[in-house]
């Protein structure tokens, strides 16, 4: 379950934010996860809920926001949704696309509140 090293590390990248103001409490944390990430929701769900006890994150509520794939064809120029195998164009029947949308895993936001 890679999602549990993902969580620790979107943990340490929340701490170390934290830790440019100083004394402070993580009040929100926002997730973006594309559709082609790889990630599992429900996975990463339960790793960020374990990660996050006896740290100072653990009150924080977390956001997760989905983004789905998007594709585009070079050859029609065309945007589709692809399916998770196929990424063939709809269009023209092209093989020659690429994701514009979808690969995301990132932290959008963090809230933080000084004490």
């Amino acid at each position: 379950m890679h999602e549990l090293s993902l969580a620790m590390n979107i943990v340490e990248i929340v701490r170390e934010e934290a830790d440019k103001i100083g004394r402070c409490a993580v009040k929100r944390i926002d997730l973006e996860i594309g559709g082609h990430s790889g990630v599992v929701m429900e996975a990463l769900t339960f790793a960020m809920d374990e990660a996050i006890k006896g740290t100072p994150l653990a009150e924080a509520k977390i956001n997760y926001h989905w983004v789905e794939a998007v594709a585009a064809c070079q050859e029609c120029c065309q945007e589709f949704k692809p399916t998770e195998f196929d990424h063939i164009c709809p269009h023209c029947n092209s093989m020659q696309t690429y994701l514009i949308h979808g690969k995301e895993l990132k932290v959008k936001s963090v809230e933080l509140e000084e004490l």
